[in-house]
């Protein structure tokens, strides 16, 4: 197989252009400390298998998912692409001399734009709801373990993972422990934390049981032993029963809600705050920051990393790392309480908020700009490995590409034309099915969680409204060309 000499100079300008932006101006993903701001060089990244070999498919989509904004910058993204369609299209129409060939290339481009709008919404629900094979956290330390202090089931009201889901869903992301805080509950998971010791489930990660507590601000309740209900409960008394438990309190995304002053929950009597939180913006707007930062250095209160999961979202990208010397030979009473002891007597020194750094930190100002500046960044993010795996795929592409001329029926199906409509299907049929998962996964939780019939009904109208609109375009298309 050979490439044409006009496609080679391209081929090879972006295969330059990759190799020199991931070297030239490689930045090297960290670990870094959240508090601090350096380097922890006891912890590193590990890139799956899968992910390095399919690395220009899943490569850009993992990057926007790790985004400091995900949603948004993924919004814009499809802005832009929508932007290079409509300028490629009113300059390929002002070529085109004929007005009825003009006017049906202009339609032809106008159903494009629908399906590339429902083909974006389908990566998007992809790169949101589907476990990718993100990078995950390397732990070469002997004494530091990973905990989380904030993460939710589907027993939460927005929640959209069961207790075991979320259980491998932390063990794949390198913890050694996890509190499951479903809001203003923890029956279940005491039951759950029960368990345990019972070996109904593996044992890794530990289980603790806490609860999210919605007062004048939502409260991390650590910790907790025994059941007991906190609806109607004032801010006080949450605390008093977390501490007839000995449980911790921490408070969580202070910025968001009803929330009082950072005095107020000093008064309280809670442990200390979540320095960043990365269940939506991947980072507190850097004043809001630094004022919980300089409060808690004040008045020695902890400083937590709060994943805040519920089972869909961004990529990890925040650990707490505990230092507990001999954590593998402790029982799971000793394991919480060590955790427990670290948060309460505020020892700061002995819990790191580690934050997956792959970028410098910009603000939402000017986010459609910054937005296609993130593929660049990406780039400069790459291993040798990941680079290789570009080069490959490139040449590997680009070689098919100049075979199909050989066999124009199959080129014929292969183009553009015929392989849009194709991809609308596909992912109309990726959301229907995604729809029916969770409208049947909604049984066992309905008197929780609402997350389940909700997006199952968004899922499965919009599916079947891409799959119409896909399937109409396809036999439109094959219709016309029947025709000429």
């Amino acid at each position: 197989m050979h490439i044409q000499k006009s496609k080679a100079k391209w081929v090879a300008a972006l295969v330059a252009a990759i190799l020199l932006t991931a070297t030239l101006f490689h930045f090297p993903i960290t670990i870094v400390n959240a508090v601090t701001q350096e380097v922890v060089p006891e912890f590193g990244i590990h890139l799956s298998g899968w992910r390095i070999f399919f690395e220009p498919f899943l490569g850009i989509l993992l990057f926007f998912n790790q985004s400091f904004y995900a949603i948004k910058e993924f919004a814009f993204l499809l802005v832009w692409i929508m932007s290079i369609i409509l300028i490629y299209s009113i300059v390929n129409s002002i070529r085109i001399k004929a007005e009825r060939d003009r006017n049906r290339f202009l339609f032809h481009q106008l159903f494009n734009l629908l399906l590339v709008v429902g083909i974006w919404f389908s990566i998007f629900v992809v790169m949101i709801f589907v476990q990718l094979p993100n990078n995950v956290i390397v732990n070469k330390s002997k004494e530091w373990v990973l905990v989380t202090t904030h993460s939710h089931t589907d027993y939460s009201h927005d929640g959209l993972i069961t207790e075991l889901g979320l259980k491998e869903w932390h063990r794949r992301n390198g913890f050694d422990a996890f509190f499951i805080t479903d809001h203003n509950n923890h029956s279940r998971t005491l039951e759950f934390v029960k368990a345990q010791p019972d070996q109904q489930f593996p044992g890794s990660p530990e289980v603790f049981a806490g609860e999210e507590f919605s007062g004048t601000n939502h409260l991390s309740l650590l910790g907790l032993k025994r059941e007991f209900k906190t609806k109607g409960f004032s801010d006080s008394v949450a605390v008093q029963n977390t501490r007839q438990d000995g449980g911790a309190i921490l408070v969580n995304h202070w910025f968001d809600g009803e929330h009082k002053s950072l005095e107020y929950y000093r008064d309280l009597g809670v442990d200390g705050f979540e320095i960043e939180n990365t269940a939506t913006d991947k980072r507190y707007d850097r004043n809001v920051y630094q004022r919980i930062r300089d409060f808690c250095f004040r008045n020695h209160l902890i400083m937590v990393g709060g994943l805040d999961y519920h089972g869909y979202g961004s990529a990890c990208s925040i650990w707490n790392a505990f230092e507990v010397p001999g954590w593998n030979n402790l029982d799971a009473k000793s394991k919480e309480e060590s955790i427990l002891k670290i948060l309460k007597t505020h020892d700061q020194s002995k819990l790191n908020v580690l934050l997956y750094n792959d970028r410098s930190y910009y603000s939402q100002k000017n986010l459609i700009f910054t937005t296609p500046l993130s593929i660049i960044n990406y780039f400069r993010t790459l291993n040798f490995l990941q680079v290789f795996s570009w080069i490959v795929w490139i040449l590997v592409l680009s070689m098919g590409c100049s075979r199909l001329q050989a066999y124009p029926v199959l080129a014929k199906n292969l183009s553009c034309h015929r392989l849009i409509p194709f991809a609308g299907i596909l992912g109309a049929i990726f959301l229907l099915a995604l729809g029916l998962t969770y409208f049947f996964s909604n049984q066992n939780v309905e008197d929780f969680t609402k997350m389940y019939l909700e997006y199952s009904s968004l899922l499965m109208k919009t599916g079947a409204a891409l799959l119409v609109l896909s399937g109409f375009v396809a036999w439109l298309r094959l219709k016309q060309e029947k025709e000429q």
